[in-house]
């Protein structure tokens, strides 16, 4: 059986603010196998987005054990947790995070700049990735010559361009219109069941969270719920 994608025993995370300590997770259990798609949901405050930088590797806990991939992250330094951060984990943002001078091409290649992929391969994986999200198109376009739903296909080319094992998406359809936010959803549902990429998404919009096939639902740095869809085997 392969490890699952992120497991959490106890996870908690407090930070000091004006000297006085706030526990913005209180003592996380949760597991995330390969393959899944998952929607965090919660209100503003519930932890919900401290979490999500958990399990991105972008911050580290307080107390508790975190392993993605298998790995425990505690064991890892910066450098190698950063490392394990590129191969494993694909990231799509509410606000794209696109560098706004830089066409759609060149934007998916970065993550592999970082692993010393050269640049030959790096242009023809990210040309793939944007074929792969239908924006073959589009490849020398700057952020500023597309359009909102555009610039979030090419936020999740580049998210994938490195074959991670997990997709972190942090409120994706925030920024969009109901059309976009909708072909955005579709695409995430379509390479989760193509590819078998696990999606992880953070979201307050119930009609979004919906079209996950499992709930987690946190509140005042508890998971409150966990449900997964009736009907769903996968």
């Amino acid at each position: 059986m392969s490890e699952p994608a992120f497991e959490a025993v106890g996870l908690t995370r407090s930070y000091l603010l004006e000297s006085v300590s706030v526990d913005a997770l209180r003592g996380v259990d949760l597991r995330i196998d390969q393959g899944e798609f998952v929607a965090i949901l919660g209100p503003s405050g519930s932890g919900k987005s401290t979490l999500m930088h958990l399990l991105g590797c972008l911050d580290r806990p307080t107390s508790g054990i975190l392993r993605v991939g298998g790995v425990d992250v505690s064991t890892l330094d910066d450098t190698k947790l950063a490392e394990l951060r590129n191969q494993m984990i694909g990231f799509v943002f509410q606000s794209f995070h696109l560098l706004a001078r830089t066409s759609a091409i060149d934007n998916v290649a970065l993550p592999l700049v970082y692993r010393g992929v050269s640049g030959t391969e790096r242009r023809v994986r990210a040309r793939e990735a944007l074929e792969a999200v239908g924006l073959g198109h589009r490849l020398g376009h700057r952020p500023s010559q597309m359009s909102g739903g555009e610039q979030q296909r090419v936020a999740i080319a580049r998210a994938l361009v490195g074959d991670p094992k997990v997709v972190l998406a942090d409120e994706p359809t925030g920024n969009l219109d109901t059309r976009n936010g909708d072909e955005v959803m579709n695409l995430l549902e379509r390479l989760n069941a193509d590819s078998g990429v696990a999606v992880v998404l953070v979201t307050h919009e119930p009609e979004v969270a919906a079209r996950a096939r499992r709930q987690v639902h946190v509140r005042d740095g508890l998971i409150e719920r966990d449900t997964r869809i009736e009907g769903d085997t996968r």
